[in-house]
């Protein structure tokens, strides 16, 4: 049967026959598929099937090759089953969704996502209904569970959602941290080096199962999984699996993740939306440009949103650690930021003790006669880690953000930056909810370290500015094997961790850690690529001032003048863990930036026609002892440019 609809042919197909899938996890015998839809320009399908005992799978083609194999739905609520016995009620007739939005804080500063949407309605063997809502985009499958009937408390106890691939599928997978370990016990923290190139159905090392956003590829088609619309009422989740299996599941967070006195699992007792579980399908290029992330999270809270102003900061800690959060130290990067026209200075743990509230108020009037902006660090901890940074325990209650807040803004403080989560249990999830409402009302800026992925909070509350959720710069200043290993990771991160939302790597050290004894494996070319090539509401870079002194002047002034949020991107060439050769646009100039992370050279080729831009400027490694090297190309007539880049090096160049 085909349904028309305005501008689209959907179609879903009700069938009575047998499923005509093939290989599978569902017997073909006992499945009958029920509805079919297909993306908006048709190039994806989504099948959805029910089994002779009522189990309800969906699976998914791309341009007629599989992709997700007949794969579970459904959840398990205390006293109540939604995984078998399930009969069709309802199917919705197929609907387009469309959603512009603007946004600061992402690889675009407009989009438009459109969808095709399908409800399906199944009861269970006690008559109750769930909903499954299905969205069909051209860059991948979102799908979630709405359960209309709830009044009183109800806790879901497990997710049947799964991913089923070919058994040739590769993956590139950071492993999810033990819940009570680390440092005085503060993981999970999604602080994990990435396994790379790994066969489908390897156990994670630390047996806790994998972090968002997880890429697989199979037949040559990439696929990022992650979850999007996550509110106080579900825990955040990652993905299980084992060795005999292809298949990875919905897991839920540790019982130990949780706000002291709360829940893990997910509770509600009213009319229920789950998550969205938001499958990207594609080329590289497609996982790369894809906005998917945010599309599906809730629009915008705030009313007021004028002082979210993304930017970028200075920052002392990373190379001068927890001694120098002093008064004269402060100042001095307060005077960095305002000479490198940065609007933020971030001043970081034991503040309050070392410089105390009232010279940080002296601090932020200075501050802001040199048009800089004030951020402070806080702990987040109750007793979920025995970490004693402070201020700490002072978050902890409504009572208590709302005196503390309304402190910060007399004081003319911007923002904050808060650390050591205690993971993504329910109860956890809904203590960052409660932060951010908090610090909107008092109109602060709010940086989660030591955290969990935002999975796209940064659209729902916009002055939600980053997250860290990333084995950052800071590990380069401790551990030589990060510092080895810092290239090879860089480049797994467009593709991956900051795919979708801002990530708080803390990036750029251009000429050396100076708090560290660790060697430095990348170069500068390198580490200036990545203030283009990250993504993040405010970007802390990890220079020190005496560092900045010894950059040429063209550098210094292409970093005052580097754009703060992004209109467009396009993905040139690269692939996870070896290179990425990415371009963004702000107004009317292209930056094109790239790294590679590769042991070996590695040769780009860029085509500047499609800009059509008349000039380029080059800043790659320097050479004779030079920190950079800068030539200027005229783009009108040099169309094409041949780059070869080294190991651990990078570039950018600037169209105008």
């Amino acid at each position: 049967m085909k349904m028309s609809i305005k501008n689209t042919i959907l179609l879903v197909w009700l069938l009575i026959g047998m499923n005509a899938w093939g290989d599978g996890t569902m017997n073909q015998a006992q499945a009958q598929q029920v509805a079919q839809l297909q993306s908006p320009d048709k190039s994806i399908v989504l099948h959805v099937s029910l089994s002779a005992s009522g189990e309800v799978q969906y699976s998914i083609q791309r341009s007629g090759v599989n992709i997700i194999h007949p794969s579970a739905l459904g959840v398990t609520m205390k006293g109540h089953d939604f995984t078998r016995g399930m009969k069709l009620v309802t199917t919705s007739k197929p609907e387009r969704i469309t959603e512009g939005y603007q946004t600061k804080n992402a690889k675009k500063s407009s989009i438009l996502y459109q969808a095709n949407q399908l409800v399906m309605s199944f009861a269970n063997e006690e008559k109750q209904e769930m909903d499954i809502i299905f969205r069909l985009s051209n860059d991948g499958v979102a799908f979630r569970y709405r359960f209309p009937w709830i009044k009183n408390n109800e806790t879901i106890v497990k997710e049947q959602s799964s991913f089923a691939f070919d058994k040739e599928t590769r993956a590139w997978l950071q492993p999810m941290s033990e819940a009570k370990t680390g440092f005085e016990h503060c993981h999970p923290s999604y602080e994990e080096h990435y396994l790379q190139d790994i066969a489908v159905g390897t156990v994670s090392p630390l047996k806790s199962g994998w972090v968002y956003p997880a890429l697989f590829k199979t037949n040559e088609t990439w696929v990022l999984i992650t979850e999007a619309a996550l509110d106080g009422t579900y825990c955040g989740t990652r993905l299980i699996n084992d060795s005999a299996s292809s298949v990875y599941s919905i897991g839920f967070a540790d019982p130990r993740e949780v706000f002291t006195g709360g829940g893990y699992l997910p509770e509600n007792n009213k009319p229920w939306l789950t998550p969205w579980r938001i499958i990207a399908i594609g080329s590289l290029k497609t996982i790369a440009e894809s906005t998917l992330g945010t599309d599906l999270a809730p629009a915008a809270v705030l009313q007021d949103t004028s002082f979210t102003k993304p930017g970028k900061a200075s920052w002392s800690w990373i190379n001068s650690k927890d001694d120098n959060i002093t008064f004269n130290e402060q100042k001095k990067y307060i005077d960095y930021a305002c000479d490198m026209h940065w609007q933020y200075c971030l001043i970081d743990a034991d503040w309050d003790t070392k410089i105390g509230y009232d010279k940080v108020a002296e601090l932020s009037a200075y501050a802001k006669q040199k048009n800089v902006g004030l951020l402070l660090w806080y702990n987040s901890a109750g007793d979920w880690n025995t970490i004693k940074y402070h201020p700490k325990d002072k978050l902890l209650t409504k009572e208590g953000r709302e005196k503390e807040f309304s402190r910060l803004q007399a004081m003319g403080i911007k923002g904050v930056k808060i650390d050591f989560f205690g993971g993504d249990g329910q109860s956890m999830i809904q203590y960052y909810i409660d932060i951010l409402n908090d610090a909107a009302k008092y109109k602060l800026l709010v940086n989660f370290h030591g955290a969990t992925l935002p999975r796209g909070w940064q659209k729902t509350y916009p002055h939600l500015m980053t997250a860290e959720a990333i084995y950052g710069m800071e590990m380069v200043t401790f551990d030589q094997h990060a510092a080895d290993k810092q290239a090879n990771h860089c480049a797994m991160l467009p593709f991956t961790r900051n795919a979708f939302d801002p990530m708080d790597f803390t990036p750029m050290n251009l000429t050396g850690l100076t708090s560290s004894n660790c060697i430095r494996r990348t170069t500068p070319a390198f580490e200036l690529a990545l203030s283009v090539l990250f993504l993040s509401g405010i970007q802390h870079y990890a220079q020190s001032p005496e560092g900045m002194e010894q950059v040429p002047v063209d550098v210094k002034a292409f970093l005052s003048k580097l754009p703060d949020n992004w209109d467009d991107v396009k993905f040139l060439e690269g692939y996870p863990g070896k290179y990425a050769v990415i371009a963004r646009r702000s107004g009317k100039r292209w930056y094109l930036t790239g790294i590679n992370g590769d042991k070996s050279e590695k040769k780009v080729n860029l085509d500047l026609t499609s800009f059509k831009k008349s000039k380029a400027t080059l800043f790659t490694d320097g050479t004779k002892g030079e920190l950079f090297s800068k030539a200027v190309l005229n783009a009108t007539v040099q169309k094409k440019f041949d780059l070869t880049l080294n190991a651990n090096s990078g570039f950018v160049m600037v169209l105008e």
